[in-house]
């Protein structure tokens, strides 16, 4: 007597899907990822040489505002009415950047207002230095 085999069951997954799957996950994480540059983030110690330190006529124009109003222009301080013609004094003989120190509780129409002055006399390089 001969028996029929019967055909067993196939419980095996099919991987081709998955594989599918993955890779366009692997993709779309790829393509969405922010890509970082590593070379602002690295905390570096480089080391000095005399040839490396700035001259006096390469450093920035500095203007501090305090609290009460009152105008440094490097170190000096100025009245707001004088500020303007002493920036064109200093825009012509040095360099066109300027760093804006100004007290966190100042305004912020009046460091604008400064900021537009260090654009009519064409310095365009402004920094905001922050703690």
């Amino acid at each position: 007597m001969r028996f029929r085999v019967e055909d067993e069951e196939n419980f095996s997954v099919d991987l081709t899907p998955l594989i599918d799957v993955v890779f366009l996950l692997l993709i779309f994480f790829m393509v969405s990822t922010v890509f970082v540059d590593f070379k602002k983030q690295m905390d570096i110690s480089l080391p000095s040489s005399k040839s490396s330190i700035l001259s006096e006529v390469l450093k920035p124009v500095t203007v501090e505002l305090t609290i009460d109003k009152q105008v440094f222009l490097n170190g000096e301080k100025i009245h707001i009415s004088e500020f303007e013609s002493a920036l064109s004094k200093i825009a012509k003989s040095e360099t066109k950047e300027a760093i804006i120190r100004a007290d966190k509780n100042l305004p912020y129409g009046d460091v604008i207002k400064v900021m537009g002055m260090l654009q009519n006399a064409q310095i365009l390089n402004i920094g905001v230095a922050v703690k």
